[in-house]
This record gives C-alpha cells, structure tokens and sequence, in this order.
C-alpha cells in the first residue's frame, strides 16, 4: 500500500505541479517503468494516468515518429470479437471502449468500418466449402492517420507531471532485486512492465534466460505470405465485409488462415533489426489498385522445441539472404510450380520495385507449409473465382511470431503486457490487456 497525496488539477500551474511532484517523491510512492511504448503501454497508462503512481516510458526509438510499434503505425485496423485478436477473455464492451478511444484520438472521426461474416449468406457459402468464417466488427483508422493519433495520445501524457518519456533508451537488463526491479540504468522501480510487442523479442529472451520459470507455452509460429490480387477479384467480399477473416484445415494438416486484408491498399516491408518481412496495409484517402491479404501457416511443433521466435526469424533471414537482403516476390503459378519468377504479367505490385527481388519462394520454405498455402488457395479460387489466376502476386516473408506464453503470476513486481507477453495479437487486445493490468494496480494503491 502506497501513501497518495491529490493535487488538484485547477489549484496549481504545471511548473508547480511537477514542485509537488518532487516533494512526493522524497515519501515512498510507487514508481514504475514501462519498457516501450504501443498499444498496451497506452491501454495501461490510460487507466492510471490521474493517480499518483511515477511513470516512466523507456522507448528505444528516437522519438515519438519512430514508434517501432507495428500494428500502430501501420494500417491501424482495429477489431471487437472474441474469435480472434489474442487468448485472453476480453469484455465485447471494454472492445469497443477502446476502439472508440482510438477513433477519439485521430482528431477527426475518420475511420471506415465493417463486419466479417454478418451476411449469412456468404457465412453458409464459405462453411459449405470447408472454411471456418471469423465473425468480427472491424473499425479501419488507415496509415495517414496514424502518426496523428499517436502524437495525440502522447502530447496529452506528456503534458501530465506524472509521466515522464525517455526515448532513445533501449532497455537490455532487467532484474529483479528483492521487492525491486532494476534496468540498465535509472536505479530501481516498484514494478516493470515489458510492453516491447513481438519485435522486442530480444529483450523478452534475456529475461527468458534469468527466469525461465515464466514460460508457460513456446511452440507457435505463424508462416506464410502475402497476396496480392486485382480489386476486381474481390471486389464484392469488399464491398460487403471490407476484411474477410477464414480459417481453413489444410490437407497437410496444418490451420492456414487469412489476416490483415487491405482493399485498394499496399504492400510494404517491416525491419526486424536482422531481417526484413513484408506487411500490408491501406489508406483513408490514396487507393491503389490492388487488394492484398496475408495467407499464413500454423506451425505448432514439440519438445524439444522452445523457440517459435527463433524459428521464424531463421526463415526470414534465408529467405533475405535468396533476395539479397530483400523481399522475394513471384506468380503464384511460380509458386505452385516451384519456378523462379523473371518477368510479370497484368498484376502490377504495389511494393517499391527496390525492395523487391523476383525469386522462388520454395528455397526457403519448408515444403508443408508452401503446400498448404497452396491447398488454402485453390479450394478458395472455388468460392472466389480468379482468386487462383497464374500472375496474381506472392511475396515472403510474412510471419507473424507468437512471443512464449509467460506467467504474470511468478513475480509481484514483473509483469509482461500485450503482445510480448504472448496473449493478444491485436492493437484492441493489447490495449485491453494494459488497460486491465492498470485495473489491477490501481487496487494496490
């Protein structure tokens, strides 16, 4: 239990707010870290923003432009359902609360939106052909917008006396001391959360390292590409659900489903630090031509197996090396053929030519999951014809890692928020997951 003393927000200027702050922080008041700053960090502090608790933001990018948080800074697709977005029970209602936070903070409104499967119609149609339909309301805030949104929400926790941004500052250590928990440097805080997503999985590992106890589930990953097709193709589903969310068991046995759908939208490349995948997305206003979506592979293996992460990037990184450090883009008749591609036909990619190589995919992918790929799209070409055509476009690397499941019961004083902590997979999810865990400490006090 922490003593708490109220400033009230009229009585003083902010010059004398952070005064009383400093006067606080002579008494023993909890202070916390948090380590990166996307969607669970904002879930979290926005729940304990008015308390009393000292809150420090360690991001290692260089400022709030540089956010390395993709599913923020990228699209910005925003879902309420209980049948995807993470492993966590999350309320329809705190969904949709903080979906309309995040719309809140554009500035302007603007979003487009839609639902999965609501038409029965094409639910019994996909069923019928043995896909599994997603049911889903999705809310699309588009990739102009973002950078807005994010300066938005950071400018007002910024403004707060409380909280306190450190960019720059990559965290490498973390320690636990008794009833403290230290970092690199800044001495030792109450509690920490880790909030690096999955691309901070280098830091997650380390502490994996020190305190190997906390893994509950490491044998995960998701494998595949991206596709990219004329909107004429799909231009009904489009138009009647915008993204259209499918599971489908393939003959190799492996789940493959559909993810990230982008009508009218981009292909565009994402940094791992050692490698480089590909990524989609779309805008409120510039429209291309093209529609793309990520067709992935379920890979669950076994023990000894304990490094899904690991795994996928082992895989990213071959197929840079095939593409010279790029991306490898091919027909999918080359594809399914085992061919390298050398020259395009009618489908014209939407991925800068310079990040690009024609290639083939099959050496660098084991032969079960090119397969299923396969499988997924031609029992889909019978549901939407055209879906198959020889010069639709493929690119690869696409995966998507699921950190290890960690136990947030082990330590008091540790806790691993959103996607890191390998519940959630979703901006909603991970903003709902720091939003509860803002609950929880705000029971402490």
């Amino acid at each position: 239990m922490k003593n708490t003393i109220k400033i009230p927000n009229k009585l003083f200027s902010l010059h004398q707010k952070k005064l009383l702050l400093a006067f606080k922080n002579y008494f023993t008041f909890m202070k916390i870290a948090i380590i990166g700053f996307g969607a669970a960090a904002i879930g979290f502090i926005e729940k304990v923003k008015s308390s009393d608790i000292e809150i420090h933001i360690y991001e290692r990018s260089k400022d709030i432009y540089s956010s390395s948080i993709s599913g923020i800074r990228a699209d910005g697709k925003l879902f309420v359902s209980k049948e995807m977005g993470g492993d966590l029970d999350i309320d329809p209602d705190l969904q949709k609360k903080l979906v309309d936070f995040w719309i809140e903070k554009s500035g302007n409104g603007n979003y487009e939106t839609g639902s999965s499967f609501a038409n029965m119609d094409y639910y019994k149609l996909f069923y019928s052909k043995g896909f599994m339909p997603i049911l889903s309301d999705f809310y699309h805030l588009g990739t102009d917008q973002l950078k807005q949104v994010l300066f938005n929400i950071y400018e007002e926790y910024r403004s707060l006396p409380n909280i306190h941004f450190h960019f720059e500052s990559p965290v490498s250590q973390v320690q636990i001391e008794g009833n403290m928990v230290t970092l690199d440097y800044d001495g030792a805080f109450d509690k920490v959360y880790i909030a690096v997503g999955r691309s901070g999985h280098k830091l997650v590992k380390t502490i994996i390292g020190k305190y190997p106890q906390i893994v509950l589930d490491s044998t995960k990953v998701d494998i595949g590409i991206r596709f990219e097709l004329p909107n004429h193709i799909v231009e009904d589903l489009n138009r009647e659900m915008y993204e259209f969310k499918v599971k489908y068991k393939s003959k190799t046995g492996y789940m493959v489903r559909t993810f990230c759908n982008n009508p009218s939208g981009y292909v565009v490349t994402e940094h791992y630090g050692d490698f480089t995948t590909v990524n989609g997305h779309a805008k409120i206003k510039g429209k291309s031509k093209n529609t793309n979506f990520a067709i992935l592979t379920t890979v669950q293996l076994t023990e000894p197996f304990n490094d899904p992460i690991g795994y996928g990037a082992n895989i990213a990184e071959l197929s840079n090396m095939l593409g010279g450090k790029r991306v490898i883009l091919q027909t999918y008749s080359h594809f399914v053929d085992s061919k390298r591609t050398k020259n395009l036909y009618r489908v014209k990619p939407t991925l800068d030519e310079s990040k690009y190589i024609l290639g083939d995919i099959n050496l660098a992918y084991p032969r079960r999951i090119i397969e299923s790929i396969i499988d997924f799209v031609e029992n889909l070409d019978i549901v939407v014809p055209g879906v198959a055509h020889p010069d639709n476009l493929v690119y690869a690397p696409e995966i998507k890692f699921y950190s290890n499941s960690l136990n947030n019961q082990e330590f008091k004083n540790l806790k691993f928020i959103g996607d890191c902590s390998g519940f959630t997979r979703s901006i909603i999810y991970a903003t709902a997951h720091g939003y509860i865990m803002g609950e929880e400490i705000l029971k402490d006090l």
